[in-house]
């Protein structure tokens, strides 16, 4: 019987979407096309903060941040999603998965962490303006992102490690294009229950606890910002804040359907759009966003392009 307590798979087998298999090459290079988007964009937003001194304000110290926590959460799943559409074998080692999981777990629990916090700069930013400059001063907003980075640490490792304990002895074709929980849950042969209950005790907190911040902040943002006089004022206001509001929505919209149910009657291959769109398009969208919607950022990006066309 102890034999049985012991992990037998060695590796797993990752389905992605079998159902695209005659578009697979398609898939690939609109997945690449997306990705290279991704990066540029992203890794743009971080370069055009950092040389402007006009955006070192702690609204884009925080949005530095999304952009490069953006850039970490694909890498985590993007370049296996590749291997697996190009190869035949569409493995990952047990160690891979396990290391996969974990980031994955954290990145995404310091992601909606984050996102708080940029509705906590945005609320001192338009509701105590006189003394929004003390309250997030820079060693503030360091100490702040310091925590969140480190947050995601116990959660990932404990998610991870706990589920990796649990023997597999069975089958090992994970039905998604990465290791995530659920599905690696699944191939487990023991009682899960206690671990189930775990995790959707946590998912809910993680997704949730950020989320009642973020709706609080602009609660009290709504409330400040219809008081005002200047029409000029209240559109200001809004606009600081509608990029931010976009990608929240987006992101918890998807997390919330993908995790909050994880029994429910979502086929296999909606959960893997849903994730699909977590982990590939919104990385994608949150530069894209920010840039069209901030005149800030926007000329900061002409600015730039303007001293470069000049410099050569």
């Amino acid at each position: 019987m102890s034999g049985l307590n012991k992990t037998v798979v060695t590796e797993f087998i990752l389905l992605g979407f079998p159902s695209l298999a005659q578009f697979q090459l398609l898939f690939f290079v609109m997945l690449l096309l997306i990705y290279i988007v991704t990066l540029l964009g992203n890794i743009l937003i971080i370069l055009i903060i950092m040389v402007d001194p006009a955006l070192h304000s702690p609204m884009y110290f925080f949005l530095q941040n999304l952009s490069f926590l953006d850039i970490c959460f694909t890498l985590v799943v993007v370049p296996q999603l590749f291997s697996n559409l190009l190869t035949e074998k569409k493995s990952i080692s047990f160690i891979g998965c396990m290391a996969q999981m974990f980031f994955f777990f954290s990145f995404g629990t310091v992601e909606c962490f984050l996102l708080a916090a940029m509705a906590y700069d945005r609320y001192v930013a338009i509701c105590n303006p006189l003394r929004y400059r003390n309250i997030m001063n820079r060693r503030v907003c360091i100490q702040v992102m310091l925590a969140l980075w480190f947050s995601g640490i116990p959660v990932g490792t404990l998610q991870t490690t706990w589920l990796f304990s649990l023997p597999f002895c069975g089958p090992n074709k994970v039905n998604h294009f990465f290791c995530d929980g659920p599905p690696v849950l699944e191939l487990v042969c023991a009682d899960t229950s206690l671990f189930e209950t775990y995790s959707l005790t946590a998912t809910v907190i993680i997704i949730m606890s950020p989320f009642v911040l973020i709706l609080g902040s602009y609660i009290c943002i709504l409330h400040t910002v219809l008081k005002m006089n200047s029409a000029t004022g209240r559109h200001k206001a809004f606009s600081t804040c509608s990029s931010h509001l976009i990608v929240v929505t987006l992101l918890y919209g998807t997390g919330i359907l993908a995790y909050i149910q994880p029994k429910s009657d979502y086929s296999p291959d909606v959960k893997k759009l849903l994730s699909l769109s977590y982990t590939v398009v919104t990385p994608t969208l949150n530069p894209i966003i920010y840039s069209l919607r901030n005149s800030e950022v926007k000329e900061s990006l002409w600015r730039t392009l303007g001293r470069k066309a000049i410099s050569t």
